[in-house]
């Protein structure tokens, strides 16, 4: 390499230390500037998906991540009223790694951050912590962006990437105008069990043998999984938003939850009793962006930034390690800095379409799951019954986590191979 560039990464998140990792085994120089005062993502657990792990193998994480993922056996989709197993793939776990090479994990979000932040600093990156933004900005004089902090300190590179999330300022800096992030109609009630919280012998087995399961029903669906090897359950509801437009996350009400499931299938309902607190939150998007990069080139936005999406494929995280992973190795192909802004054109080329796409279809997966009882309702679940007994589906079909069509461009996603195919296409030099 004849110029080391210099990159400035606006977040510490999933996407921005993904992005650390992947530049500095790049090369180049890293900083990651973090606004929080110490690294606490925000959530509980998610699912990381072949497309993400097979990333995160190539960068030597498995064996960390293995000592508190956990590998949910079996796949089951429920209908609400009576928790009738509308599918179930017994083989779940199995299937995905011989068709994807690759494992589906669960894991929390913390214990994920902390293995991308040491291979970070093992790398050589520099994250600082307490380092709010203001703005990032053109140097006219030196044809470099800037980014100025909230202390007045400002800071150059050759490369400025915003991981800053849904409210990112960087995004706004990038427009030049206010963004606010839009409601999407729903909102999530987020929810962690320790073995610890749970009495029921039943339920106990039931989250320390990991599995994965979807209740579907009018307007809502709950989604839950173990995670910490077992010893922890992650439950999502997703459910019509009532949240006041101003207000994007607040506590909720046990007992206004456990209301809107009344009915619902008994495995779910007794695992709400024994939740003893609980938020909600608005699930916001964001419009799509002409481009995700500044003119120069010098800029660019990955992750919630840019393109945010409905939790409802577990895809916002690995998309976001897609995003830092793509970067990186298109980066590692620039050994002079004018080679900088062909790099920058061709990773947008290479992950707008793609993110963009996957946003598009966490709505769709939205409609399939939230249909009202009825004639469409109906419909739907004949294509499920049309699958029972099979060990995989073979149709399209409604779970999009089961269906071959969708699985195979989500999951079978080689983030590593597209930038290998797209720099012979499209040479750097």
């Amino acid at each position: 390499m004849t110029d080391k560039l210099s990159i400035i990464i606006v977040g510490a998140g999933i996407a921005g230390l993904s992005a650390a990792v992947s530049c500095a085994l790049a090369g180049h120089s890293v900083i990651v500037l973090e606004g929080a005062t110490e690294l606490a993502e925000i959530g509980a657990g998610f699912q990381i998906t072949p497309n993400a792990t097979k990333i995160l193998q190539r960068w030597g994480l498995e064996g960390e991540m293995k000592k508190t993922w956990a590998m949910p056996s079996s796949c089951t989709v429920h209908r609400y009223a009576d928790g009738k197993a509308l599918w179930h793939e017994a083989n779940f776990a199995k299937n995905i790694q011989r068709k994807y090479e690759a494992p589906f994990v669960d894991m929390h979000r913390v214990d994920m951050q902390k293995i991308l932040y040491d291979k970070a600093v093992e790398l050589g990156a520099e994250v600082r912590l307490d380092h709010k933004i203001k703005e990032v900005r053109m140097n006219d004089e030196h044809g470099l962006p800037e980014l100025e902090q909230m202390d007045g300190t400002v800071l150059s590179g050759d490369l400025v990437v915003g991981a800053d999330g849904l409210w990112s300022r960087c995004r706004e800096s990038m427009l030049g105008s206010k963004d606010q992030p839009l409601p999407t109609g729903d909102l999530a009630y987020r929810i962690v069990l320790t073995l610890d919280q749970i009495q029921d012998e039943e339920l106990k087995q039931f989250v320390s043998n990991p599995t994965l399961h979807f209740w579907i029903g009018p307007k809502a669906h709950a989604v839950g999984y173990s995670m910490k090897s077992g010893t922890m359950y992650n439950l999502v509801l997703l459910v019509p938003d009532d949240l006041p437009p101003e207000v994007s996350r607040r506590p909720a009400s046990i007992d206004e939850m456990k209301q809107l499931f009344e009915g619902w299938d008994p495995i779910l309902t007794r695992l709400l009793g024994c939740v003893t607190t609980v938020d909600k939150w608005k699930l916001m998007h964001r419009a799509e962006l002409e481009s995700w990069t500044n003119k120069e080139k010098n800029f660019v936005l990955i992750g919630d930034s840019c393109h945010p999406m409905l939790p409802y494929l577990a895809q916002g995280a690995n998309s976001s390690i897609e995003d830092g992973c793509v970067l990186g190795r298109v980066l590692s192909y620039v050994t002079r800095r004018e080679q900088l802004p062909r790099a920058v054109e061709l990773f947008e080329k290479l992950r707008k379409s793609r993110g963009e796409k996957v946003a598009r279809e966490t709505f769709l997966q939205r409609h399939d799951f939230h249909m009202e009882d009825g004639p469409e309702q109906q419909a739907r679940d004949k294509i499920f019954d049309s699958q029972q007994g099979k060990e995989e589906a073979e149709v399209k079909f409604p779970s999009r986590w089961n269906c071959p069509e969708v699985q195979s461009w989500l999951y079978g996603y080689d983030a590593y191979q597209e930038v290998v195919k797209a720099v012979k296409q499209h040479p750097l030099s």
